[in-house]
């Protein structure tokens, strides 16, 4: 199993970034997924996740009303858009697959079963 997040970068804050996790030898639609994120020195974090149907939805009151979660189960893919940034969504983010029931939105870390690498968002004030 191979999850490949992409997208990350410098962007200044109020600016928008948009991320990618794409996933291999996984059957996707099987899987709820997440995004989390680590900033430098603090514990990793739940940013936003989506069912496996796609109408379960979730987010951090941090992100609410600015990310958004999605996905292309014929892609593989699962997406966070992510706008008005600003110096505290800096930090390492990453995408992760659960096993979970259908509408279930998982929120924890120790809920995923695979995680991907991480890509590095980096916000200036």
């Amino acid at each position: 199993v191979q999850l490949q997040a992409s997208g990350g970068g410098l962007v200044q804050a109020g600016g928008s970034l948009r991320l990618s996790c794409a996933a291999s030898a996984l059957p996707f639609a099987n899987y709820a997924m997440g995004w989390f994120r680590q900033a430098p020195g603090k514990e990793r974090e739940f940013v936003a996740s989506i069912s496996r149907s796609g109408r379960g939805i979730g987010y951090a009151d941090s992100v609410k009303g600015r990310f958004t979660i999605s996905r292309d189960n014929g892609k593989n893919t699962v997406y966070l858009q992510m706008n008005s940034l600003n110096a505290e969504d800096t930090g390492v983010y990453y995408c992760a697959a659960a096993s979970v029931g259908y509408n279930y939105t998982p929120r924890t870390s120790g809920g995923m079963d695979y995680w991907g690498k991480g890509t590095l968002v980096t916000v200036s004030s």
